[in-house]
Formats: C-alpha cells, sequence, structure tokens
C-alpha cells in the first residue's frame, strides 16, 4: 500500500525478520480478508495498493472484491503477475483462448519469458516504516496450534524445512553451487528414498509462500547452463520443472472447475469408490505396505516428500489399488504438504489418478518393487517406520511374508504392532485397471459428456461383475477340491 500521508502504515511482503531489519516489520491482521484489507484502506487513508496477481479462484473473489472497493473510491491498483514465468492469461490468448494442455504445447505457445535477459534484484536497502497502525489490532505471528496443528516437542516430528526468503536464498545458493548437478539434473532419475540429503532442490516450498521468486530462480539456472558444456533439457531439467510449475498454472487458470470431477471438462468422469476406512487407512499411514506407509508418515512429519514418493502413494490411492477418489487424496495433501500449491497439486493429482493429461493406467507405482530398487535395504521404512526397524532386509517391503520366527525375532508380528495390507495387490491391481477401462469406454462412447445417471449405472455394473467373478471363482475351487 501507498500511503497519502508520511507516517501512514504500509503492508511489506517480507519475513518479519526481514522487514524489522530494513526498517518496517510484518503486519499480521486477523478476520475476514477482505473486510480486514478494506478497513485498513480506509483507516490508513490508502491511495495506491500493491499485490500479486494471483490465479487461484478463491483469492481472485478476495482481490476482486477488494479491487472493487478501490475502484469506487478511486484507489489505483497495481497488481503485476510475477508469481509464474509466464502470464498464463497471454499464454491462453496466444493459444486461441483455451490453455494448451499438453507440456509440449505449452512450450511452444509460451517461447522465451521477455525478462530473461533482464537483471532481478533479490536486495532491498530500506521499506516504508509502519507509521501510525490506527484503530486496527495487529496480531503476532500465530503459533501452530493458533493454526489448527499440533505441536509436538519431539524433534523428529518436526519438518527440517524452515521459514523465509533468507533461507530461500541460502537453499538456492547451495543447490546451484554444484554446477554438475544443475547440468545434469534429470528429473526421473532423482531417489525418493534420499531424505537425510534430498535428491531435488527442496525450494518448492519457498516458490508457493513467495519466499523465492521463480524468475531469479530461473535466471539462476540459465546462468550455470551458459557455463557448462552440456546441460539437460526440459521437460527433465532443472530449467523444466519452472516450466512445469508455470503449465500448471496456466491449465489450472484456464479451467473451470479444474478442483473437481464434476464440470471439470478436462477431466475423465470416473466411478471412485468412496471408502472411508481404505482413505484412512492409507491417511494415517496403516495400509500394511511400507513402502506407501513411510511415504505418508514422512509427508505428516515433515510437510514433504520426493515427487516421486508422491507418485506411488496417488498412484496407490487411485488407480493402482484402492480405488479412492482423488479429490480425497488431493485434500489430504492439501492440508499436510508445506508446499502444496493449488494449481500444482491438482494437476498432478488429475495426472496421477489418469482423469487427465496421462492415460497409460495399466502403467502403475509397485508400492513392492518400486521402493526396492532405489533402497533395497529398506533405510527410509526403518527411518519412518521404526515398529520394522529391525525386520530383515528380505522382508522389509513385505513383512507379511516373514515366518512368524523371523517376525518375533524382529518384535515385530503383522496384525499385531504393524497391519496386514489392507489389499492384495496383484487383485486389486487387476480390479482396478478393469474399472478404469471400462470408465474410459463410457468418456469415449458419452464424447466426454457423462451424467451423474451414467456414472451410477457403471458403478452397479461393476459391482455385479466383481460379484459374478467372486462366484464363478468359488464355483472353480469348489470344483477343483
Amino acid at each position: 500500500m501507498e500511503p497519502d500521508q508520511q507516517h501512514s502504515p504500509g503492508f511489506s511482503s517480507c519475513w518479519s525478520e526481514t522487514g524489522f531489519n530494513l526498517g518496517s516489520r510484518l503486519l499480521v491482521l486477523k478476520g475476514e480478508p477482505s473486510e480486514i484489507v478494506i478497513h485498513c484502506l480506509k483507516e490508513w487513508n490508502i491511495n495506491k495498493l500493491c499485490f500479486e496477481f494471483d490465479t487461484e479462484p478463491y483469492y481472485q473473489a478476495l482481490d476482486d472484491k477488494i479491487k472493487s472497493y478501490a475502484s469506487l473510491v478511486g484507489i489505483e491498483i497495481f497488481s503485476p503477475v510475477s508469481h509464474t514465468l509466464f502470464n498464463p492469461a497471454e499464454i491462453i490468448q496466444k493459444n486461441g483462448g483455451t490453455p494448451p494442455l499438453s507440456y509440449q504445447s505449452f512450450i511452444k505457445v509460451a517461447g522465451q519469458p521477455s525478462w530473461s535477459s533482464s537483471c532481478l534484484s533479490t536486495s532491498l536497502s530500506c521499506l516504508p516504516p509502519p507509521g501510525n497502525l490506527g484503530s486496527c489490532t495487529i496480531s503476532e505471528v500465530p503459533s501452530l496450534n493458533d493454526l489448527g496443528y499440533e505441536e509436538s516437542e519431539e524433534q523428529d516430528e518436526r519438518t527440517p524445512i524452515r521459514g523465509g526468503e533468507s533461507e530461500a536464498l541460502r537453499r538456492l545458493s547451495e543447490s546451484i553451487a554444484d554446477k554438475d548437478w544443475v547440468a545434469n539434473f534429470e528429473k526421473p532419475k532423482g531417489d525418493p528414498s534420499a531424505f537425510l540429503k534430498p535428491a531435488t532442490t527442496v525450494l518448492s516450498p519457498y516458490l508457493k509462500f513467495g519466499c523465492l521468486s521463480p524468475r531469479y530462480f530461473y535466471q539462476c539456472i540459465q546462468e550455470v547452463q551458459k557455463n557448462v558444456k552440456r546441460h539437460t533439457s526440459p521437460p527433465v531439467s532443472l530449467l523444466g520443472q519452472l516450466l512445469w510449475r508455470d503449465f500448471f498454472y496456466t491449465v489450472a487458470f484456464g479451467t473451470p472447475n479444474f478442483d473437481k470431477m464434476r464440470g471439470n471438462r478436462i477431466c475423465k468422469q470416473i466411478p471412485w469408490d468412496s471408502n472411508d476406512e481404505l482413505l484412512a487407512a492409507w491417511r494415517d499411514a496403516r495400509t500394511g505396505f511400507p513402502w506407501i506407509d513411510a511415504i505418508m508418515v514422512q509427508l505428516r512429519k515433515w510437510g514433504w516428500m520426493h515427487h516421486l514418493a508422491r507418485h506411488c502413494v496417488a498412484c496407490f490411492l487411485t488407480r493402482g489399488d484402492l480405488y479412492v477418489h482423488w479429490e480425497k487424496g488431493r485434500d489430504v495433501f492439501e492440508r499436510l504438504l508445506v508446499d502444496s500449491d493449488w494449481a500444482i497439486n491438482n494437476g498432478n493429482w488429475l495426472w496421477l489418478s489418469c482423469s487427465s493429461f496421462f492415460y497409460q493406467y495399466n502403467r502403475i507405482y509397485s508400492p513392492i518393487s518400486f521402493g526396492k530398487k532405489y533402497d533395497p535395504n529398506g533405510n527410509y521404512i526403518r527411518h519412518f517406520l521404526p515398529v520394522l526397524k529391525d525386520m530383515p532386509k528380505e522382508y522389509i517391503y513385505e513383512p507379511w511374508c516373514a515366518p512368524l520366527s523371523i517376525q518375533t525375532k524382529a518384535k515385530c508380528i503383522i496384525g499385531k504392532d504393524y497391519p496386514k495390507p489392507v489389499v492384495s495387490h496383484d487383485s486389486a491391481s487387476k480390479e482396478c485397471r478393469r474399472r478404469l477401462a471400462e470408465a474410459y469406454e463410457l468418456n469415449k462412447k458419452q464424447n466426454g459428456t457423462v451424467s451423474e445417471e451414467d456414472l451410477k449405472k457403471l458403478r452397479r455394473k461393476l459391482e455385479e461383475d466383481k460379484i459374478q467373478e467372486s462366484k464363478s471363482k468359488r464355483l472353480k475351487q469348489k470344483s477343483i477340491g
């Protein structure tokens, strides 16, 4: 905000410590956001309001309220697009009014960012002082309890990710210092089980909260690439990951109901199950599959896990094994991830559930063999599931296969100390593939206009087929016996 009086307060986008060091501070106010901001605009006699353009529907609705009021009373608005590399609206306009629905088409339309050769600064010499706060009640920075999260005294329960711009720039500097690593970064080859030193930059939370400019990050990568003989290219390169981020932002911005199955024109209509018991087992790390449960424990403790680990648990919940609606898993990630981003979170769940973008539903992440190829000893599992720390490596991914004597020696009886698998992976994944094949056929037949009644009919058919298949199996077993 730009005040019209020397001592009127302004909002700083910096974190409190940085703002204080530069002569200002972070002001925290509680209440309905649009009402609070409008009250401040009145109280502080503001004549210019500056804020970053936001593509998320919730914040767009809030921003529209503020802009309507500002227009009414003659307050100037400055709202630049700076949270992404490109302006999503411009990409959509260039593409004929609809967002590009593939990464390659997005890259083709987007081209090079117009600012890519401009000098971007990451430092400020000073900020305006807060001034007279009037009758506005300023609160302290909220605690975890204030935000609805339980505070734990156990150190291993705390995320190693610390907030703030200074920490973001430190992490960025540390990442790009290894020029060979930056040049050779190739996303599919990362190790999802690496937790002591993650196989990625872990900069996603800082991008999400604005602690790190994606444009500055882009330029830092470009600078490294200029000074090496060869480097990887998008979509797998480090630069490619920033472009993936913009791709999802653009599609989300241009797709009504992007965060839902119903009313979402790019989403396959699939009659997912609403099994609260399976959802809870997945969410609470009680599936009986150690690789899956260890990932979900890391999510709850750290608020972060490697992107391939996210792929594994998302696939397992939806099209891989449990056939639970992707929106349910999305909600859990949204609650627990420190880098949860509306566009990227929804985009990835659409992708991993084979509801949009990616349609090869026969390709799944095995909850047993996938983790084993990265971490055959199971160190990741032993760290996040200490109940299994003494289980021999031969059984660490399938502890239910261990003889009782081995379970006893490992002090972990399956079904007592650690749960039995909630499903048989082989039969569950086969059933998921059968259901998805039927759902895809329905979407093709209806040319994408699948009604709620169509989904109900297909759900009934799938259940009837399952019952009939079970009867056939029993008769076959009886005849063999």
